[in-house]
């Protein structure tokens, strides 16, 4: 037996001890690929088996491979699983506890799926955790006071849209390790912290789109020395921006545009040199922008809509990397830096609704892709530039409401790029070349209020929809063969010089809504067949020199309801048809009609729409003209004395019956409605009597049932109670002011102490909700309803619903909030025209001092965005979305349906725009393969409805004719 020294034992010792500690590293980072892989199947079958992981199958008999390793989803380092990666996958059900048996999971992605309920404090036992994502969910309630109780590795915490209320807790300021907060989009209603500042190694911060208590920026914000991206826009900040900010060296990206801050810009923050994008948008900013600019890396500044004042820095002119300069609507003054038109990447420059003066730079366009120019509402003098479409992407020119002169540049005639000019409002002259009148792509033409010269072509540009050149000096006739002109939805040639008839082609431009010739010389009759003209609402033909009759064909055009032909020559009688029309104007004065009008016009709604013409008459004397019995009186005068005679013994035994009659009533408790009294809106042919009302007040009669009472046919009633009362003024009020062809026309209020009538115009089709969720649906098979609601036909109440909240929102003077846009409140005419109805919730929306806050429901259950209170037009666009879901998915807003849902929850919202609006896309794609008519129609549609969209809010006003 050898001998054992003591270097031996020593030896033997060490080995001893040693192999504990060789072997604990090999079990701290494996774990038996059996048991992992149960454990994913199980977590599989937890979330009941979801088609988008039926590829998760177990390994095959004896098998000793790692199969679940080459999962998609799956994660591994050493044969063990450290990832999870379940985006998108339709899980609807909580996260289990027994997520954290994995032991080496680092990193857990779950975004964008329907996991419901409270923060998941079950994953505390997960202790290697670096990355969690669970952001686009809907995750409810509090984040727990304790969430420092993750892993103290934790790196990226993401838990961005979801519904998450109360405050964000102080201990979100407690991991080491964080780099990336993200807690954008949520309901949080409390505060956050000042104990993030103490996050040493965060380089982003996103606390975004949620409604916080009012709250400055917390000073220990800028203790964040290695922090890249700030991001808290829409979130109701209030004070000023630290001046600290500047101590932010390695900061990228600020955003906190649409806040309350007030104060100066701090001058530190345009000195850090890695500053690459400032939103500041939307804010009580003020005083001038601060010198030296030193952030040389900046791309994109936007400080519009604040109180900005003093001059534009010629600082900007050092930013070569610059593309996106916004400064609109502030207080600026004096000239645009020359420098600026230097700027080798400037891309959009949007100067609109400040005090600048002095002249364009001449350099404008020539040394960059400019795409977009916007200087309107200024002071400008001198040219347009020569070269704003030098390197041919211009987009959009917006130069309107200025003191511009001279002639609009020929280049801009061979700019095929342009979609948009707007230079109305200026002393520009001269003539329009003729490739811009033919661009390519151009949409939209205003040339109004300028001193323009020569004639309109016959050719126009294939795309355009709006044609606005009035108050200028164009003359000659307007061209026969008017085909390219098909898409033409406005033309407004007022206060020219045109010469010679109006052309039958014309009337054949069917997208046409708005047709102004009035102030012309134009002569001779009106075509007298309309060929079609089924979109047109407003026509005004004024202030030329027509004759002959007024075309009957008049009264066929559906949606007409402007309608003013004063000051010609027009002879002969109004045509019967016109008192057809739902007119909410109409002006027939200075000219030489004769006959009586239509009965549909005698009521004093049209009081000042006959005067001047010599040879009406009418029955009502309160119109100004001849009582159309006069003629007669001086060949009949005695048998109008004996006449005269007869009724007053008539009337006396009358007013005896009568005054009988209400004594007997009085006796019998006053049974029956005080007498109606009628309030009219527009022209009005109602001939009935009390008992013809009260019978038609019937059940049988109810076709809906809104806001403010039972609608019937023809006739909405409410009976009072003080809130329904309050409720009935709101509608009436609201819709009196309302004229507009996709706006539910009201007629007339009739009255009684009791009871109060609104009478609309009667759309045959009724709601869209009966199409789609009915009994018109329950009536009409799955592949007749295909038919009958096509594609087209849901694009076109699509579209329609959309120009009147756009109206109502937009040019209404207040704006008008809805409130309660849903289905059942869009009404269908017997072309299946949408029209917005039920204005029982609607509020007027007075933006002096802010938007206000309502203390009752907003809209309707599920369809409003529930995470905010205030009252403004997101509401209504929010449950439009919803809307736009039903007329796609044909399924209710309240189905727990994957689409709709995701809309309700928000989930294509965010930052990450590009992403979100793919992931839409996709979603889309596999509605329109269920369908009506397959995905092709709806490719179509979708194109049509979400289009090209410009990146950047700022460029704005070239857009914003609605």
């Amino acid at each position: 037996m050898s001998k054992i020294t003591p270097t031996t034992s020593f030896q033997i010792l060490l080995s001893i001890f040693a192999l504990p500690l060789l072997i604990l590293p090999l079990h701290g980072n494996s774990q038996s690929t059996d048991s992992e892989q149960t454990i994913l199947l199980r977590l599989k079958r937890h979330w009941s088996n979801p088609p988008s992981i039926n590829h998760w199958t177990p390994s095959p008999p004896n098998s000793n491979s790692s199969t679940h390793c080459n999962w998609p989803e799956v994660t591994c380092s050493n044969g063990s699983v450290t990832g999870l990666s379940l985006i998108d996958k339709t899980i609807t059900a909580p996260i289990p506890p027994f997520i954290c048996d994995l032991k080496n999971l680092t990193a857990i992605d779950l975004q964008y799926n329907y996991i419901p309920g409270p923060f998941p404090t079950a994953l505390y036992n997960c202790t290697k955790l670096e990355h969690l994502d669970l952001s686009q969910n809907l995750f409810v309630g509090c984040i727990p006071g304790d969430v420092d109780r993750l892993s103290t590795h934790l790196r990226t915490f993401n838990l961005s849209g979801n519904n998450f209320t109360c405050d964000i807790p102080a201990a979100i300021g407690r991991f080491p390790e964080l780099t990336t907060l993200r807690l954008y989009l949520n309901e949080f209603n409390g505060s956050f912290p000042p104990e993030i500042g103490n996050l040493s190694r965060l380089e982003m911060l996103e606390l975004s789109d949620n409604e916080f208590a009012p709250m400055a920026i917390p000073s220990t914000f800028t203790q964040l020395r290695k922090l890249k991206q700030l991001l808290i826009k829409d979130s109701r900040l209030i004070g000023e921006i630290p001046e600290t900010i500047g101590n932010l060296a390695e900061l990228e990206e600020l955003d906190l545009s649409n806040n309350n801050l007030t104060g100066t810009i701090p001058s530190g923050l345009l000195l850090l040199k890695n500053l690459t994008i400032v939103y500041l948008f939307k804010n009580h900013l003020s005083r001038p922008i601060p010198q030296p600019i030193e952030a040389l890396k900046m791309e994109e500044f936007d400080l519009s809509e604040n109180n900005l004042t003093g001059t534009i820095p010629d600082d900007f002119g050092t930013l070569t990397q610059l593309s996106v300069l916004s400064l609109f609507s502030n207080q600026l003054s004096g000239e645009i830096p020359e420098s600026i038109s230097r700027l080798p990447s400037l891309r959009y420059a949007t100067l609109s609704s400040n005090n600048l003066s002095g002249t364009l730079p001449p350099d404008l366009g020539q040394y960059s892709i400019l795409q977009g120019f916007e200087v309107a509402q200024n002071h400008f003098t001198g040219k347009v530039p020569e070269y704003l479409c030098a390197n041919g992407g211009l987009i959009g020119i917006a130069a309107y409401d200025n003191n511009l002169s001279g002639e609009l540049p020929n280049s801009l005639g061979n700019c095929s790029s342009l979609l948009i000019v707007r230079v109305n409002g200026n002393r520009l002259s001269g003539s329009i070349s003729a490739g811009l009148w033919t661009s390519t792509n151009l949409t939209l033409l205003m040339l109004s209020d300028n001193s323009f010269t020569g004639h309109l072509p016959r050719t126009l540009a294939p795309s355009l929809l709006r044609l606005e050149i009035s108050n200028n000096k164009f003359s000659g006739e307007i061209s026969t063969g008017l085909s390219s002109w098909k898409h033409l939805t406005v033309f407004s040639a007022s206060n020219n010089l045109f010469v010679g008839t109006i052309p039958q082609e014309l009337t054949t431009l069917s997208q046409l809504t708005t047709l102004l010739l009035d102030g012309n010389l134009f002569s001779g009759h009106l075509p007298s067949d309309i060929v079609s003209w089924k979109s047109l609402t407003t026509l005004n033909l004024s202030r030329n020199q027509l004759s002959g009759s007024i075309p009957a064909k008049l009264g066929s055009l559906p949606s007409l309801t402007v309608l003013d032909l004063s000051r010609n020559a027009f002879s002969g009688q109004i045509p019967t048809q016109i008192g057809l029309l739902k007119l909410t104007s109409l002006n027939l004065s200075s000219n030489c009609l004769t006959g009586r009008i239509p009965s549909e016009f005698e009521n004093t709604f049209f009081n000042a729409s006959f005067l001047n013409n010599t040879g009406l008459c009418a029955s009502n004397p309160s119109l100004g003209l001849e009582i159309c019995s006069s003629r007669f009186e001086n060949s009949s005068k005695l048998f109008s004395r004996l006449l005269a005679i007869i009724i007053g013994i008539a009337t006396v035994l009358l007013a005896s019956a009568m005054l009988l009659t209400f004594f007997l009533i009085k006796t019998k408790g006053r049974e029956s409605d005080s007498m109606w009294e009628l309030t009219y809106y527009q022209k009005l042919n109602l001939s009935f009597k009390e008992s013809d009302i009260l019978s038609n007040l019937t059940e049988n009669n109810v076709i809906g049932s809104g806001g403010s009472g039972k609608t019937v046919k023809r006739i909405q009633n409410i009976k009072l109670d003080q809130k329904l009362e309050k409720q009935f003024l709101a509608e009436v009020e609201i819709l009196g002011t309302i004229h507009h062809s996709n706006v539910v026309n009201l007629l007339s209020c009739i009255s009684s102490e009791t009871t109060k009538l609104i009478v609309y115009e009667y759309l045959g089709n009724h709601s869209l909700d009966s199409w789609l969720h009915g009994k018109k649906r329950q009536s009409i098979s799955d592949s007749d309803l295909g038919v009958v609601l096509d594609w087209p036909k849901r694009l076109k109440i699509a579209v329609g619903a959309a120009r009147g909240l756009c109206y109502m929102h937009h040019d209404c003077k207040p704006s008008v909030i809805h409130r309660d846009v849903k289905s059942s409140n869009i009404l269908l005419d017997s072309q299946f025209n949408a029209k917005v109805g039920d204005f029982g919730l609607a509020k007027i929306l007075v933006k002096h001092g802010g938007p206000n806050t309502m203390s009752t429901a907003i809209g309707s259950f599920g369809l409003h965005c529930s995470r905010t209170s205030k009252v403004n037009e997101k509401i209504d666009v929010y449950s439009f979305g919803v809307v736009l879901l039903e007329l796609v998915t044909g399924k209710k807003a309240n189905d727990e349906n994957e689409a709709i849902v995701a809309l309700k929850q928000g989930n294509y919202r965010g930052n990450n725009s590009e992403k979100h609006r793919e992931a839409l896309m996709q979603r889309l794609s596999m509605i329109a393969a269920r369908a009506p008519e397959g995905p092709l129609e709806l490719r179509h549609a979708r194109a049509t409805t979400l289009g090209p969209t410009f990146k950047h809010d700022g460029f704005k006003l070239l857009t914003d004719w609605h």
